[in-house]
């Protein structure tokens, strides 16, 4: 930790580092010094020659010399905790610990010694408790609340957990923070009455409306680690009743990175109603997997691919490839990256995956070790219009990366749960490149898997960006039916899927991930709608062709099988061989092309591979 760790428990603009630190070695010299004389004066009885205080105190004075070498030196090779924490007092406990063995070692080959040779063991115990002390009354100092901004608005804190515990602490020491916690709120029975920073416990959700009117708090944060959405939706109505405004922390692990701050408190999201965040903790990812490896990932730019690259570049990998048809895509994914998009780098490839010669160029000349396939036309409607742009892009294009990769030794095709039981178009293609992806499997060395997804909420052209977008255009929400339901995933749990499969997948196989129950596409669009700053009217405009009322995530004739992860369902997918798809004619008539996809889905006698113990 940098000196800023150590000056962070000070109260602001009072006391510099330098003089800090100077004030610390000075107090533990004297603390160092004092120790020693009173276990001399104790050990001769009160009775403690001129000659015998001079000795001791050169020994005193040697010992906090040494004391003060090591605590610089075990700061620059740990870093600094700041004064008074668990940290410090470890650090300080070891140090005194050290120190004073040494001088007790030091004593021992004299035959006369200097000083008594438990001098320096109990000078050293009572040093440590005057500095410890000292340090203890430093920390409650620093830690007195500071006035609070002007502009602070009162708030009370639901939820006492490591997070919020953090945050309370970072919104009481910031003078410049826009919120000043009055109390906080907890349903747990061992919470109540428990005081955090002198803050107490006021209740639990029941007492929120009463909380609000006590304190005068105009904000309730709900800190959201390991909640359910029954209990979020609960907590922001009983705030709204009561007056006040609702924000939320998000869970620790989305800042992990870093410490928690107050820029952290936002605005509640339809992803935390709909509670599909808190999945996303329970799927452990091996990323060393990747680490050291050539990894390429296709169709990077998308909402998928972008998230993918961001995740995989955290693994370490020895290369991470980017390949996207388009370059605005690539210039944004580069910035996110990077902070920086001069789209210079080798790491981007502008290339499409129609492009057979291209794309095989392209693997033989960059060799990755695990490839991503994460490129393909996603809208069902347009593509139920047009099939022959799904022919040439999510299965020639898939076919192409397909037989390009060859010598790969890891192949995840990215599909999705219109695959199973497919009805339209885009179903029909992506289960058809799941097998593709089998009769490969079957027939290389490496491992090729698909992993299928649910809706990915906020990417782009979803339903929820879609309904986000009437609404700040002021026109009524569309629902194609009232009881349409479809499963949902954060682009978070999409990529630890897409991570796991690179881990566990076995070839030959579609992963798909436990979903939850499915959301009904109304109810997000009547909590969007109460969440609008103007009335917004729901209009249903009916199914469309291809479009079901309910989406499964499992075919007629599959079985929900989950070996490895209590999350994760393997699910073997029949062959295709590749020589019967070349047959497709794009630009045949729409109709007959969508009778012969829908016949790839559908095969008679259709055989499914044997799954490892596999390769």
């Amino acid at each position: 930790m940098d000196r800023d760790a150590i000056t962070a428990v000070r109260p602001p603009g009072r006391i510099t580092h330098r003089a800090a630190t100077l004030s610390l070695l000075t107090l533990d010299t004297a603390a160092w010094c004092g120790g020693f004389l009173g276990a001399a004066w104790t050990r001769y009885e009160f009775d403690l020659t001129a000659a015998a205080s001079a000795r001791t105190l050169g020994m005193a004075l040697a010992c906090a010399a040494l004391y003060a070498v090591l605590t610089l030196l075990r700061s620059r090779l740990y870093g600094r905790y700041p004064i008074g924490s668990a940290g410090d007092a470890q650090g300080l406990a070891t140090t005194v610990a050290l120190v004073a063995a040494v001088g007790f070692v030091a004593l021992l080959p004299w035959t006369q010694h200097p000083v008594p040779a438990s001098t320096p063991l109990i000078g050293g115990s009572v040093a440590l408790v005057v500095m410890a002390t000292a340090r203890g009354v430093w920390r409650a100092h620093a830690d007195r609340r500071p006035p609070a901004a002007r502009h602070a608005e009162r708030c009370l804190i639901y939820g006492v957990d490591a997070a919020s515990e953090r945050l309370v602490r970072v919104l009481l020491h910031d003078p410049d923070s826009s919120y000043r916690p009055v109390g906080l709120l907890d349903d747990a029975p061992d919470s109540r009455g428990l005081r955090l920073e002198r803050l107490r416990v006021l209740g639990g959700r029941e007492q929120i409306a009463a909380a609000v009117r006590a304190t005068r708090a105009s904000t309730v944060i709900f800190s959201m680690s390991g909640s359910d959405p029954q209990l979020l939706r609960d907590v922001r109505t009983r705030t709204l009743e009561a007056g006040a405004a609702f924000k939320v922390l998000p869970p620790v692990r989305e800042v992990l990175d870093r410490p928690v701050a107050a820029t952290d408190v936002r605005d509640l999201q339809l992803t935390d109603l709909l509670g599909r965040a808190h999945r996303v903790a329970e799927l452990s990812v091996e990323r060393g997997g990747l680490a050291g490896r050539r990894v390429l990932v296709t169709g990077a730019g998308g909402s998928i691919g972008s998230e993918l690259c961001r995740q995989i570049a955290r693994c370490e990998p020895d290369e991470l490839m980017m390949l996207d048809r388009d370059e605005s895509a690539l210039h944004a994914l580069q910035m996110s990256l990077h902070g920086r998009a001069l789209l210079d780098g080798p790491e981007l490839i502008l290339a499409d995956i129609r492009d057979a010669e291209g794309i095989a160029r392209v693997i033989a000349d960059r060799q990755p070790d695990v490839v991503f396939h994460a490129a393909a036309l996603k809208h069902l409607t347009l593509l139920q219009r047009h099939p022959g742009e799904a022919i040439k892009t999510n299965i020639l294009g898939t076919l192409n990366v397909l037989e390009a990769c060859r010598d790969v030794a890891e192949f995840v095709n990215i599909s999705t749960d219109k695959a199973a039981n497919p009805a339209s178009v885009l179903g029909y293609s992506k289960r058809i490149t799941e097998r593709l992806t089998a009769y490969h499997a079957q027939r290389l060395n490496g491992r090729y898997l698909s992993v299928r997804f649910g809706n990915v909420l906020s990417s782009r052209g979803s339903v929820l960006t879609a309904f986000q977008a009437q609404i700040r255009a002021g026109v009524p929400i569309t629902v194609t039916h009232p009881d349409v339901t479809r499963y949902f995933m954060t682009v978070q749990e999409a990529v630890h899927l897409v991570l796991q499969a690179a881990t566990i997948g076995r070839g030959g196989e579609a992963l798909v991930l436990d979903m939850g129950e499915p959301v009904r596409i109304a109810d997000v669009a009547r909590r969007l709608a109460a969440e609008a700053d103007r009335p917004t009217e729901i209009v249903f405009t009916g199914l469309r062709p291809g479009e079901k009322l309910h989406e499964h995530l499992f075919g007629a004739d599959e079985v929900d099988s989950r070996p490895l992860h209590p999350l994760i369902s393997h699910v073997p997918v029949p062959e295709l061989d590749p020589d019967e798809v070349r047959g497709l004619d794009p630009y045949a008539d729409p109709d007959e092309l969508i009778k012969r996809m829908a016949a790839f889905c559908d095969p008679v006698g259709a055989t499914l591979p044997a799954l490892p113990g596999q390769r």
